[in-house]
């Protein structure tokens, strides 16, 4: 069955899934441990991150989310099939706390995050989660910057 945009109800669920994620996981994370299976894993290989269950994850994202500051989403690209959905975007944040486990810059750093996430999707919910970070400090002196120019 085809929904009127032409995707499957299936891609098109595991589409609207994700975005209810991303929208939500900083306002309302017991609304997005919902959307999770039971046996969940979250993945942050750049900071050697592995999270098994909602409990887990509830926790990682309390103290997370509770770290930053001033966050904007830019949402770059989402695309999906039956089994997995991707997710490119940047995410603008001050760092304010030490939640942000293994965190590449100091707190109080202005940042800048390029995010892929990796959405392996069962039945409809979020059974694995691969984030995928390139992390960029905002508050440096840019090239032309330190050259004087």
């Amino acid at each position: 069955m085809k929904t009127e945009n032409g995707l499957s109800a299936l891609v098109q669920r595991n589409l609207d899934v994700v975005k209810f994620h991303i929208e939500n996981e900083a306002r309302d994370v017991e609304s997005v441990l919902g959307m999770y299976t039971d046996d969940v894993v979250l993945e942050v290989p750049g900071r050697r991150l592995r999270f098994v269950g909602r409990d887990a994850i509830r926790t990682n994202y309390e103290a997370m989310w509770s770290s930053m500051a001033e966050a904007q989403l830019q949402p770059l690209d989402r695309f999906a099939t039956a089994t997995r959905v991707v997710d490119d975007m940047l995410i603008r944040f001050r760092l304010v706390g030490p939640g942000m486990a293994n965190a590449p810059l100091a707190i109080g750093s202005r940042v800048e995050i390029r995010l892929v996430h990796h959405f392996e999707m069962r039945d409809g919910l979020i059974a694995c989660e691969r984030v995928f970070e390139l992390w960029r400090p905002l508050d440096a002196a840019s090239c032309s910057e330190l050259k004087g120019s």
